[in-house]
């Protein structure tokens, strides 16, 4: 596998760490000189000049044509990791820029989709009857430094049977290399009644971390938009739902919306359904979800053992009677979990300023799983669960999740965005271990925090560049086998939509 990465000399301590002070200031000197040049620029214009005449009307450019329309982002740029695993080329976020357990490098490179998932994609609206509309989105995610799809799960096979130390970055997600990873779906739309749809969706719950978060669930700075723990309900592969049906509506000051998943077979495994219900009050927005999801699946890289276990044969009965039951390159572990989700989250905009506040809330519930997948099942993606356990709750999981940010319009066009995350998981651990606060379980209770700070500066309608940094940390349970215990990630980069 190609990394488009250098790192500094690791048998010199002092030396590497001025080479990351360096890497850090590069990349906050690259948006802040765009920025004033843009702002010099401008500000130089001939004293006592007449002002020019006003512009045109400017010209429709969106790429729609009788009712479809083409769209896309492109969202690339360099980022240096005090502790990260080699770069990815099939991990949507590409880095470990939030904290991860085998973060045993300190790389710099290419790293995209860090503001925003890089996609293209395709919607249509036909208008039928009244107000209602028949509608459709299709939409594929891409890696701009690589140029393969973004493929979570493949980066965690990757790793299969690998040492911490041997590893690249491999994270779980709902993007599994499907051909339309981001959405696939049809149905009714109308601004009077609401929207009907039919296929995969981005959730409710999701819907909801995007727009409460600051940071609009960016991968490079935001806790909730690189693990997608709490816009899935407690797994992230459930960001996005297969075989659903979504209602989403605004009835003046009242948002309501609701999500049901089918399982594809009689009984409740594999589905879920969601709630939602909101309002909004000169400005004041905010919105509750209840989300409850069965077999919930939290998929991880094959350990050594696993992969020996594979390769010798002993397999379940049920498998096919061959050395090797399941390919190793395309089979993964999953823990899995019936879950339970409330959540509430709110804005503000402050009356007569360009600052916004925004923040939520949201508690988790893990419990062992009504119905047990065997090994063998599937998740998204076509990948197979060669090992699933299904008792790794016996105590009941509880997680918080909070978030509080700013987003503040310095000029016209120039934001700046703050915020603070946190997750707090109780000790759920048994046995021996019951009730212990520390690091000798991932059972034990724990935290994780987050604080991130961005600039973001448009230089036209479609282009943008940023830079920002975010710092993680994790504590106690959340920080189990973990060679390093925090990271500060620093991106700076340029994103082009249309």
């Amino acid at each position: 596998m190609k990394h488009a990465n250098a790192y500094c000399n690791k048998n010199e301590s002092l030396g590497r760490r001025a080479c990351g002070l360096a890497r850090v200031g590069g990349a906050w000197g690259l948006a802040v000189s765009l920025a004033a040049a843009a702002n010099l620029a401008s500000a130089q214009a001939t004293p006592g000049a007449a002002p020019p005449a006003p512009a045109a009307k400017p010209a429709d450019t969106s790429l729609t044509w009788n009712g479809i329309t083409l769209y896309g982002i492109v969202d690339i740029g360099i980022q240096y990791d005090t502790h990260s695993a080699p770069f990815s080329d099939y991990f949507p976020a590409v880095s470990g820029a939030l904290v991860q357990k085998n973060d045993y490098d300190s790389p710099i490179g290419v790293a995209g989709s860090n503001l925003s998932q890089s996609r293209i994609g395709i919607s249509g609206n036909e208008p039928l009857v009244g107000d209602w509309a028949g509608v459709f989105r299709f939409e594929t995610f891409f890696n701009p430094w690589s140029g393969d799809l973004s493929d979570a799960c493949k980066s965690l096979t990757l790793n299969n049977g690998k040492a911490l130390t041997a590893q690249t970055t491999g994270v779980d997600s709902s993007i599994c290399g499907q051909l339309f990873a981001g959405a696939a779906y049809a149905g009714f739309s109308s601004p009077t009644y609401g929207s009907f749809t039919f296929g995969r969706h981005v959730t409710l719950l999701a819907d909801g971390i995007a727009k409460y978060d600051p940071l609009s669930a960016s991968n490079a700075f935001s806790l909730i938009g690189y693990s997608g723990t709490a816009a899935g309900g407690g797994d992230t592969e459930d960001r996005r739902l297969d075989q659903s049906v979504k209602y989403y509506a605004k009835y003046d000051w009242l948002h309501l919306g609701a999500l049901y998943q089918f399982g594809s077979a009689s009984g409740s495994t594999n589905t879920g359904y969601q709630l939602q219900i909101g309002a909004e009050y000169a400005g004041f927005s905010i919105d509750g979800y209840y989300f409850k999801k069965y077999d919930a699946v939290v998929a991880s890289a094959l350990s050594a053992a696993q992969v020996a276990t594979l390769q010798t044969g002993t397999c379940t009965a049920a498998a096919p009677a061959t050395p090797q039951c399941w390919p190793i390159s395309n089979s993964l572990s999953a823990t899995v979990s019936d879950n339970k989700t409330y959540a509430v989250m709110a804005s503000y905009p402050l009356p007569g300023s360009t600052v916004k506040l925004s923040g939520g809330y949201e508690r988790i519930t893990f419990d062992n799983p009504n119905n047990p997948l065997p090994a063998g099942s599937l998740t998204i993606g076509g990948y197979v669960l060669a090992f699933a356990s299904n008792a790794a709750f016996n105590n009941q999981k509880t997680l918080d999740v909070y978030w509080a940010g700013v987003k503040w319009g310095m000029t016209r066009d120039l934001d700046l965005y703050a915020a603070y995350y946190g997750f707090h998981q109780n000790s759920f651990a048994t046995g021996a271990n019951a009730g212990c606060s520390d690091t000798r379980n991932s059972g034990c209770s724990g935290s994780e925090g987050v604080a991130s700070v961005v600039f973001d500066y448009r230089l036209s309608k479609r282009f943008d560049v940023y830079a920002g940094s975010m710092w993680s940390g994790v504590k106690d349970g959340l920080a189990n086998g973990f060679l390093n215990k925090d990271n500060v990630a620093t991106t700076a980069g340029l994103r082009f939509k249309f």
